[in-house]
């Protein structure tokens, strides 16, 4: 737990403070610990809206009452809480950094903010006694994380604290099975890595959609597709490795892949996801899919053949009825319109009569051998 709040508040400069290479949201996007200030300054920038937060702190200063969480790690003070908030001031403060993310705010700055700017307070704690605030705070509290995170972070409580699923869910207040369903889907996706059948580097966007893995996981169609194991299992590997195929074509179809020049099929969760759902429940659709069809054609294959035959039937006949509405007052005999309805009630004919053929045929009790078609 953090330490209670009588513990004194200390104030250290700024240039005393480091950034938190470990902090899940800039894993999601592909900083490391070798990264440089100047670039996680500019991702949190540009990713996270730490202009506002520097709008703020220019107008008002920087509040005592909001301290840095601050861990002492190989010597160095690393900030594990509030990495958006140093960001906003070394913005403010750091001519190189205001030109670096173009912002020019520092220079309006008043005497009295920014004598708030060069020593700022903060508490010391650790990694440890600090997760379940963090946790509350970030996964199920008002200040939540992307889901990528999230994972990350409930991933690293449990690896290296020892702390059950189940036990973090109960210490941050998850009621909806969302840590053991994150859980899962990181381990799926890391699963992918090690395996080597997709690559992080390879997705066609710098933002990892990892919300659609983490949601799409809990339907059926998905479930199958991977044989996937269920979220209480707590696995490291819950994809079988004769499905590893399958994963490797569910991560490009949901964050695409520059190898393959593929974008992703899912542009949004809804109704992309779900239509995805379908087609990994139906083999035809999912032909489709693969041989480059939209997710939009390649869905509509995911209903039988009975259905979709007898909705297209409905179709063409209410585009049939609407053109014969307006025949009197549309058309002035134009011959390729002539020509298109001659065309059109010959295939209507030649689908009647075969239609009427399978009809016979199962009436008088037997049927006719099916024609292969290409898959």
């Amino acid at each position: 737990m953090l330490p209670k709040p009588a513990v004194k508040i200390e104030f250290i400069p700024v240039k005393d403070l480091h950034f938190d290479r470990q902090n899940p949201r800039l894993a999601g996007y592909g900083l490391t610990s070798k990264s440089p200030d100047e670039e996680v300054i500019k991702t949190l920038w540009d990713e996270m809206a730490v202009d506002e937060v520097a709008m703020s702190v220019a107008a008002s200063g920087f509040w005592p009452q909001e301290p840095l969480i601050v861990a002492i790690e190989k010597g160095k003070q690393i900030v594990i809480e509030g990495n958006r908030r140093l960001a906003a001031v070394r913005a403010l403060i750091e001519p190189e950094i205001a030109k670096l993310v173009g912002t020019s705010l520092g220079t309006a700055l008043t005497s009295e903010v920014r004598a708030t700017l060069d020593s700022l307070p903060i508490i010391k704690t650790s990694r440890e006694e600090s997760w379940k605030y963090l946790g509350f705070k970030h996964v199920n509290g008002p200040a939540r994380w992307g889901s990528y995170a999230k994972a990350e972070y409930i991933r690293k409580v449990h690896t290296d604290f020892g702390i059950s699923l189940p036990d973090i869910a109960r210490q941050i207040g998850d009621r909806h099975r969302t840590v053991q369903r994150l859980y899962r889907a990181l381990m799926v996706l890391n699963q992918a890595v090690e395996a080597k059948v997709y690559s992080m580097d390879d997705r066609t966007k710098k933002n990892l959609s990892f919300s659609h893995l983490y949601t799409g996981l809990d339907y059926d169609g998905f479930q199958e597709f991977l044989d996937l194991e269920s979220e209480e299992d707590e696995s490291s590997s819950p994809v079988p490795s004769d499905r590893l195929a399958n994963l490797r074509q569910l991560l490009i179809w949901l964050f695409g892949s520059k190898r393959d020049s593929q974008p992703p099929v899912i542009r949004s969760q809804n109704p992309d996801l779900k239509n995805l759902d379908r087609i990994l429940r139906s083999n035809e659709a999912r032909r489709a899919l693969l041989r480059g069809s939209s997710i939009d054609d390649a869905v509509l294959l995911s209903d039988p053949a009975k259905d979709r035959l007898r909705a297209n039937l409905l179709d063409a006949k209410s585009y049939l009825q609407s053109a014969r509405g307006i025949v009197s007052e549309a058309y002035e005999g134009e011959e390729d319109i002539l020509r298109t309805a001659g065309t059109v009630a010959q295939v209507a004919d030649d689908l009647y009569e075969e239609l009427k053929k399978e009809y016979d045929a199962r009436q008088s009790g037997s049927t006719r051998k099916p024609r292969l078609t290409d898959a």
